[in-house]
């Protein structure tokens, strides 16, 4: 499991890629990524594609935050990232993963180049 961040010079926002082996999801038909930043509702989790030897998501964040979350394994099964950044109490018994996705101080606007100047030879007399 693995956690990947792209921050968007754009605006405000960090693209998380997300990833779950298969061996922790072994015969799943369906794994969502469900968390506080989608209500931890299963309809609204975003549905992980299933590669060679994993599970892939990827999540526009708000920077600035940090987010809860887990992998929920055919509607029934809940799985923990185990490189979570960090792992955080529920009043259920058991602990979501975390990710800090930090607020990036503003990146100067790139200057555009200016194409040289043409020089005007002098008119000849």
């Amino acid at each position: 499991m693995s956690l990947t961040k792209k921050y968007l010079k754009s605006k405000p926002v960090c693209k998380v890629t997300f990833s779950l082996p298969k061996v922790a999801a072994a015969d799943a038909r369906e794994v969502r990524l469900v968390g506080d930043f989608n209500d931890w509702n299963w309809e609204k989790g975003v549905k992980m594609k299933a590669q060679k030897n994993e599970f892939k998501a990827t999540v526009d964040l708000e920077t600035g935050r940090k987010y809860q979350f887990r992998y929920c394994i055919d509607g029934e099964k809940w799985e923990n990232d185990w490189s979570a950044e960090a792992y955080c109490p529920t009043p259920f018994g058991v602990e979501n993963s975390v990710v800090f996705v930090d607020e990036v101080s503003d990146v100067p606007a790139k200057k555009t180049a200016k194409a040289p100047r043409r020089k005007t030879a002098a008119k000849k007399k």
